[in-house]
């Protein structure tokens, strides 16, 4: 079966592994929240035991610069059909949500600069921002 839209998220190429892991979680989860549907049914296995719904979209873990992902964010955002979670160096400075929501406010969009974003909706949108990217190494 051939999805219709498609999940990608991308990642600033320069952090090493567990910043990278940290930051597809957080970007993951908050993306999750904003899908309908973003969870599949419970399954089981032969033995009758139930294991949690997946997103049943496969999710490519790409990789870019910090500028690139600037532009990403800012393309995904102005297509009405995606729906786009930017992961921000205000947030990953910050020690609790409080504190990001009042640093963010003080601080101008073009001092914002992304460590990770999720780009979700129609493939053919999602592809013509993301193809020429490569996955995350």
């Amino acid at each position: 079966m051939s999805l219709r839209t498609k999940l990608v998220l991308i990642v600033d190429e320069r952090m090493d592994r567990a910043q990278a892991t940290n930051a597809a979680v957080v970007t993951g989860f908050s993306m999750g929240g904003r899908l309908p549907e973003s969870v599949g049914d419970d399954g089981k296995d032969a033995s009758g035991g139930v294991h949690a719904g997946l997103n049943p979209h496969p999710v490519p873990v790409l990789a870019a610069a910090s500028s690139r992902l600037r532009e990403l964010n800012d393309a995904a955002r102005a297509r009405e059909a995606l729906t786009v979670v930017g992961f921000n160096d205000v947030a990953r400075r910050s020690r609790d949500y409080d504190t990001y929501l009042a640093d963010l406010a003080r601080t101008p969009a073009e001092d914002i600069d992304y460590v990770a974003v999720a780009i979700f909706g129609p493939r053919s949108q999602v592809n013509a921002l993301t193809k020429r990217l490569p996955l995350l190494k």
